[in-house]
């Protein structure tokens, strides 16, 4: 006779995690800045980015947020030497495996020894070495600067916003002035009530009314302009030195830029570019995997590079927003060579430096300076800069960063926030 055993259900305590909810719990671990470890290699592909330590920050991260239960921490605790065999690894496996089908990570697996078959390598089947690799991909990078952005608006009170306003009126479609004669190359907002008007005006009233070319009259709104902005992010030691780590949230804050601008204003661009000993143009994909480490700021550099990228954009608006949190110490010569004084502000390096804040200004961009530290030799030193550029200077801190940048760059106003 076939028999057929029934057994109590137990429910995956972790089954209602989704991948959105796990990038958001692993969040600081992949976009760590080096404030946690003890040497600092700028600009370094992490060797660290192994599937075994996304499983420990995960395990770790639901342990923090008390989503464990506890009949899983106890099997762990009697039997840590057998942890990987242990339910709570296989849960985690499971967890990692549903962000690599859903396209957040992509699993690079190592070379099979000879005679060995490649598997597919997932959360703690580590395969023949113990090092197979994840890599972020570009779906993670947007949602985890969607959620930076979405929590960031939440603190401002804003539920939408729009494009860049200016004081021109163009032809679009809002209407917000008055109407005017019909322009070859217009858009075709029509005003009707001013078009059958003109052609009263012009016939008399008679039935049916017989547009001409000089009756149609279109609506006024205000000229919204497309913006060119790069983006500067001092990386060097000091953003995470002094207790504070200063950098991972400028990180967060490009992502949530980022995001906006692809899906606020899809006629802007951005640009990142990190400065510290010298400087150079990063990709915004790479964003995440960036440490800090050169000790000295060479902002000069930055300034230039960020002025030969915004030359090659036609747009209205052209702009450099800088995250700093130190005065100008480093300075590149004409010979290639850094000129470094990291004790209070050499001449040589302030003066070329503002030298290529008057350069901007001429060229027409202008620079907006966020500083995240309040040293008196600073504080001089972006004065001088927004006097002679005009911009803006926000006194702020890692945890109001996002909230001022996010706002100047909607509001466009001229204001200083101390």
């Amino acid at each position: 006779m076939k028999y057929i055993k029934y057994s109590k259900y137990v429910a995956d305590p972790l089954n209602d995690l989704s991948a959105e909810d796990l990038l958001q719990l692993l969040q600081d671990f992949l976009l760590e800045s080096g404030f946690n470890e003890q040497s600092y290699n700028f600009y370094q592909m992490d060797p660290e980015r192994t599937m075994e330590n996304l499983h420990q920050a995960l395990l770790e991260a639901l342990r923090q947020q008390g989503m464990v239960p506890q009949e899983l921490l106890n099997e762990l605790l009697e039997n840590a030497k057998n942890f990987k065999d242990s339910q709570l690894s296989q849960l985690i496996d499971k967890l990692l495996e549903r962000l690599a089908e859903e396209g957040y990570v992509t699993i690079e697996q190592p070379h099979a020894n000879q005679g060995q078959v490649d598997r597919p390598t997932t959360g703690n089947a580590m395969g023949p070495e113990g090092q197979a690799k994840f890599e972020l991909t570009d779906k993670a990078l947007d949602f985890l600067g969607y959620k930076t952005l979405k929590d960031l608006l939440a603190s401002l009170g804003k539920s939408s916003f729009g494009r860049h306003d200016t004081r021109e009126l163009a032809t679009g479609i809002e209407a917000h002035g008055s109407s005017r004669p019909y322009e070859f190359g217009d858009t075709m907002n029509l005003d009707v009530n001013a078009t059958l008007l003109s052609a009263i005006e012009r016939q008399g009233l008679r039935v049916p009314i017989d547009l001409d070319y000089k009756d149609l009259q279109v609506r006024q709104c205000e000229y919204q302009s497309s913006c060119a902005t790069v983006l500067m992010l001092d990386c060097s030691h000091s953003m995470i030195l002094y207790g504070e780590d200063r950098f991972t949230p400028a990180k967060k804050v490009a992502l949530a830029l980022k995001h906006m601008i692809r899906t606020q204003y899809p006629g802007d661009t951005l640009h990142l570019v990190l400065f510290h000993d010298s400087a150079e143009e990063m990709p915004l994909s790479e964003l995440a995997r960036v440490k800090v480490g050169p000790y000295y700021t060479n902002t000069r550099e930055g300034l230039r590079l960020a002025q030969r990228i915004l030359s090659r954009q036609k747009k209205d608006m052209r702009q450099i927003v800088m995250i700093t949190d130190g005065k100008p110490s480093a300075l590149t010569l004409e010979d290639g060579r850094i000129y470094k004084n990291a004790f209070g502000l050499d001449p040589l390096v302030v003066s070329e430096t503002l030298h290529e804040v008057a350069r901007c200004r001429r060229n027409g961009i202008l620079i907006n300076t966020f500083m995240l530290a309040s040293d008196y030799g600073l504080i001089n030193f972006v004065q001088k800069v927004t006097e002679i550029c005009r911009g803006k200077a926000y006194f702020t801190t890692p945890y109001t960063l996002g909230q001022y940048l996010l706002m100047d760059y909607m509001q466009k106003k001229v204001k200083h926030i101390h």
